[in-house]
């Protein structure tokens, strides 16, 4: 099982991530792989989902600020890298408004603390998550980024 973690991995280590979890799992072994996915700009223009300037700017500032070195798979990079290691993909399951849903709670949670979150960092810190956790709630309810559980057989 891996939740949450693949996304921060990087493109260049799929390969290896998913042979060594072929390799370590018993003959009738299943895998959750647990990621937050994104599109891929031609799905992007499929989908009328514009590139504009604020969506770069965010983009950048969640690789840069967020997680540097993280890199969003599409859900074709989970199935064929998966594929390519000897997986089957029996189910796949999108969790994208649940978790539009999940961001906004943590979003108002952090607003409800507001004056303590600030003490214990700083109004920097602060700003820098709240706009993490509102502009991740808008992409996912817009489409433009999904989480997915993928269950790999082998």
């Amino acid at each position: 099982m891996s939740i949450g973690a693949f996304e921060h991995f990087g493109h260049d280590r799929y390969d290896d991530f998913f042979a060594m979890a072929y390799r370590v799992l018993p003959a009738d072994g299943v895998m959750l792989l647990h990621t937050i996915t994104g599109l891929t700009r031609e799905q992007l223009s499929e989908q009328g989902l514009p590139i504009s300037i604020d969506i770069i700017r965010f983009v950048k500032f969640i690789v840069t600020e967020i997680f540097p070195g993280g890199r969003l798979p599409s859900i074709d990079m989970v199935a064929e890298r998966s594929a390519k290691s000897g997986f089957t993909l029996t189910r796949r399951q999108s969790l994208q408004q649940h978790y539009a849903r999940t961001l906004d709670l943590w979003a108002q949670a952090l607003q409800a603390h507001q004056d303590e979150a600030i003490a214990i960092q700083s109004e920097e810190i602060y700003q820098r998550y709240m706009k993490y956790l509102t502009g991740c709630a808008k992409a996912f309810r817009t489409g433009y980024i999904d989480v997915n559980q993928f269950t790999l057989q082998k």
